[in-house]
């Protein structure tokens, strides 16, 4: 298939034709260049996709587990065997660089794979309560809402709990980033997935979106996307009585205790703050750290800040590649401007685009520092590689501070005193917190607090999101 004119869906084991002759652009964003376009489906074609996807549910939950199980081994094994592949595709779609792509983009894309595979192995869906068993059974079909700034990442943290479920999908990948998701359909065809259990159909969240979140043949709906995004679907949904699973937004705090390394944690924290450019919902955004260690924090920032290599994606080099599109690149010149009137103190970046970089979506790494609570880059979500440094005079405040917030996503403490890190933990409101900056973990569930959503991905807890409980009861002798 030529991805750069990419006009067929993946509907019940087959590319099929699009209802209608309307396109997407994609555009490079390093380039601002359009470098391709796919179809842009319509209801029709939602309906002919979970009409496949129910006709696949009555055989499919009856498969074994041992069959679904190896069904998520081969596609992570055709992900490994084709990642550079896959890695282009995203750094051509939404700009990231070619070595996160490669260490971060993919792996951890397949690792939802191998992770749902680890959770078969041991997970027990009848259990015995008494005379009662407790049985745990796919919920139906699924319809998969998709983002643009983690494209494969997102699509198997929810493809994979599906699948090891016994459910059917009907996809649908964000139209900003559909490159990697059309690869990915070819490798589900590739494993050999039964017929109807994956189906994709491109097209916008107006259009496409809006139909599979009220289409009565779907049983859930999952999203990962813009609260704005999460509460029309809700809406939607909500006449349909389906389940709705939503990771949206975030403002992650990142608690800087006294008693940390600030030599390494501040660099750190600027690494998972401008992860992916920022455009990670969970990034931690927010540090707040003593208001005596300011001007050190300050220093350490400015400092690493300048180790960053802003540039062209598929140079091995950069660190951090464009905003993986206009409309996000605008609204973070915006926010940028917003945080210099509110009187915020610059320490590096601010609006514009880097020296000799006139073409791209690049934007200047920006660290605030002086940030008060109340200000708006304190509060909304920016998503881009903008800190704001914000200090506190108690640890009481500190945590006041993480908490105001009408999200509740992810959450860092940083501290040489493992239990003073653990008590301080509990106390943030949100679905993750990280001690001292752990390493991954892809059966950790994730997912959000307040209005970052509602539901969990990852591991069992995925898992369980796309299951119904039915009791049985007299289903063993008294």
């Amino acid at each position: 298939m030529d991805l750069e004119e990419a006009r067929h869906f993946y509907i019940g084991g087959r590319w099929v034709a699009p209802s209608s002759g309307a396109t997407v652009a994609v555009v490079d964003p390093a380039t601002e260049t359009v470098i391709g376009s796919i179809a842009a489906g319509t209801a029709e074609d939602v309906d002919k996709a979970v009409a496949a996807a129910s006709k696949a549910f009555a055989t499919f939950p009856a498969t074994p587990v041992e069959e679904r199980r190896a069904l998520l081994q081969r596609i992570a094994g055709l992900m490994e065997s084709r990642a550079e592949e896959l890695a282009f595709a995203m750094t051509a779609e939404m700009g990231t660089a070619i070595g996160f792509a490669r260490s971060s983009q993919v792996p951890l894309a397949i690792a939802h794979l191998r992770a749902m595979a680890e959770v078969l192995d041991g997970y027990d869906f009848l259990v015995r309560k008494g005379t009662t068993a407790i049985v745990r059974e796919p919920i139906g079909v699924c319809g998969l809402i998709t983002p643009w700034n983690w494209p494969l990442y997102q699509i198997t943290a929810k493809l994979a709990p599906a699948l090891a479920a016994g459910c059917t999908v009907v996809l649908k990948p964000s139209e900003l980033s559909p490159l990697s998701a059309l690869l990915f359909a070819q490798i589900m065809h590739d494993a050999g997935t039964p017929p109807g259990v994956f189906n994709l159909v491109n097209g916008t969240g107006e259009e496409v979106g809006a139909a599979i979140a009220a289409h009565p043949g779907i049983d859930m709906v999952s999203i990962t996307g813009s609260v704005r995004a999460g509460v029309l679907v809700a809406q939607a949904a909500a006449v349909t009585v389906k389940r709705v699973v939503q990771e949206l937004g975030g403002k992650s705090p990142n608690i800087l205790l006294p008693d940390a390394d600030f030599t390494r944690v501040v660099p750190l924290g600027i690494t998972s703050a401008f992860r992916n450019v920022g455009q990670s919902c969970s990034a931690p955004t927010r540090m707040i750290v003593p208001a005596g260690r300011l001007a050190e924090v300050e220093a350490l920032a400015g400092s690493h800040a300048g180790t960053l290599v802003v540039g062209d994606p598929r140079n091995p080099r950069t660190t951090l590649g464009p905003i993986a599109n206009k409309a996000q690149f605008d609204r973070v010149q915006r926010m940028i401007a917003v945080g210099l009137a509110e009187g915020a103190k610059l320490l590096c970046g601010g609006r514009g685009k880097p020296a000799g970089l006139d073409a791209g979506y690049f934007v200047r790494p920006t660290i605030f520092s002086d940030v008060t609570s109340g200000m708006r880059i304190a509060q909304e979500e920016i998503f881009g590689p903008v800190l704001c440094i914000i200090p506190y005079e108690t640890e009481e405040e500190a945590v006041a501070i993480a908490n105001d917030t009408v999200f509740g996503l992810g959450g860092h403490v940083q501290s040489s005193d493992l239990d003073h890190a653990r008590r301080v933990a509990r106390q943030i409101r949100s679905g993750q917190v990280h001690i001292n900056h752990p390493a991954w973990d892809a059966h950790a569930p994730f997912g959000g607090y307040k209005q970052s959503g509602n539901g969990r991905e990852y591991g069992a807890f995925g898992l369980e999101e796309c299951l119904e409980t039915k009791a049985i009861l007299g289903y063993y002798p008294s």
